[in-house]
């Protein structure tokens, strides 16, 4: 069932690891096929030297297996509310790659400080408020979904395709499993950059709205033109 979806998701999975996103078994892709309202998703605890195809768990949105021998991501529930609250999401990644990770831990947004940042996200990347007692020791997975749903009250998850869980780590997501993962790719990218650049020159200010909005926008809407249309 759904094998195109499981051997994109096992790729996406492998991409991670390509990309230096992960170590052991950390981490996690899933994609979903929305009309038929199932998920994919790496397993729990498995290392991406043995993931196959046939390692690939689905489930419905509710949270029932459907196919697959393995137990699923521990984060499995978060995945399954960000598909259920952002129906242009087909794709999730979460990591704990270094210097995104970093900026997640001391609870800091990633500032936009320069067009690199800025060709791929539309200002910086935001931070979620540090969760409560309460919603660590009940329905911790599911919880985190909701602050990250919290922290884009105001924000468009389509311009804005990441997000770092405070104290944790980054989720990124996009049109389907591989642009979640390049989502991931491209924030360890700018992450790193902001941290060393807010060393070089700590009082250094982000980039003006003018400039940041014309590298996105060039790249991405309907009138962008950059690439091949």
């Amino acid at each position: 069932m759904l094998e195109q979806l499981k051997r994109d998701v096992c790729d996406a999975n492998l991409e991670l690891k390509r990309n230096n996103l992960v170590i052991y078994s950390w981490g996690n892709v899933s994609g979903i096929d929305r009309q038929q309202a199932l998920v994919a998703i790496k397993p729990s605890g498995v290392s991406y030297d043995t993931l196959t195809p046939d390692d690939i768990v689905l489930l419905d949105l509710q949270g029932a297996v459907i196919e697959g021998k393995l137990r699923p991501s521990s984060d499995t529930p978060t995945h399954l509310q960000l598909y259920r609250t952002f129906p242009n999401i087909q794709g999730i990644c979460h990591t704990h790659s270094r210097h995104a990770t970093i900026w997640a831990q001391a609870s800091l947004p990633i500032p936009c400080l320069g067009t690199t940042h800025a060709d791929y996200y539309n200002g910086p990347v935001p931070v979620t408020q540090p969760m409560t007692d309460a919603q660590i020791q009940t329905h911790y997975e599911h919880n985190t979904a909701k602050v990250i749903e919290k922290t884009f009250n105001a924000r468009n998850p389509d311009e804005m395709p990441a997000v770092l869980v405070a104290n944790h780590g980054p989720f990124t997501w996009g049109p389907s499993p591989a642009h979640a993962v390049e989502a991931a790719v491209v924030l360890e990218y700018v992450a790193e950059m902001a941290l060393k650049t807010a060393i070089l020159k700590p009082e250094l200010s982000a980039i003006s709205k003018t400039l940041l909005h014309k590298h996105y926008f060039r790249k991405h809407g309907d009138n962008a033109y950059y690439g091949q249309q």
